[in-house]
């Protein structure tokens, strides 16, 4: 996995971004103006594109991947009980489960942003140590579909 960062002139972002979403297996692309406005920054996490890509069944959406998930609040409570030295793979991918989970409006007055999710999202998965093949939070909800049902 490695980060891409490009500047480039406004007229030339969506050329850009096409290559390489074709030259890489990306996650999520994200673009901003430059400071003084006059260019694009473009920022992108990726890897081979000769990585593997698991079938589509694999990668459910956020209702299917929550279904069997505790109310936010509870969640909540959960995370702030534990201590830092207890701050395991379990906590992370909890922590980044419910920030999908309010940044995708499925938690009643949840207040999290896209971005906010993307960062936990990339933080379980440099934990994991795992490629990036695909969106992060897709791999966030993958990976909660399968400890909830492994812990039921």
């Amino acid at each position: 996995m490695f980060e891409i960062r490009v500047i480039c002139a406004t007229d030339d972002t969506n050329r850009i971004v096409k290559a390489l979403d074709g030259a890489f297996s990306a996650g999520t692309i994200t673009v901003h103006p430059t400071h003084d406005g006059t260019q694009n920054r473009i920022y992108l996490f990726a890897d081979h594109t000769d990585s593997p890509i698991p079938p589509a069944s694999e990668w459910p959406g956020p209702v299917d991947a929550y279904a069997a998930a505790p109310d936010a609040p509870s969640e909540l409570n959960w995370l702030c009980e534990r201590e830092p030295h207890e701050r395991d793979r379990e906590w992370w991918l909890r922590r980044a489960a419910v920030v999908d989970r309010m940044a995708c409006g499925l938690t009643p007055g949840g207040i999290a942003t896209d971005e906010q999710a993307l960062d936990i999202a990339r933080r379980l998965m440099e934990l994991d140590e795992t490629a990036v093949i695909c969106d992060p939070r897709a791999y966030v909800r993958q990976q909660y579909a399968r400890w909830t049902t492994d812990n039921q």
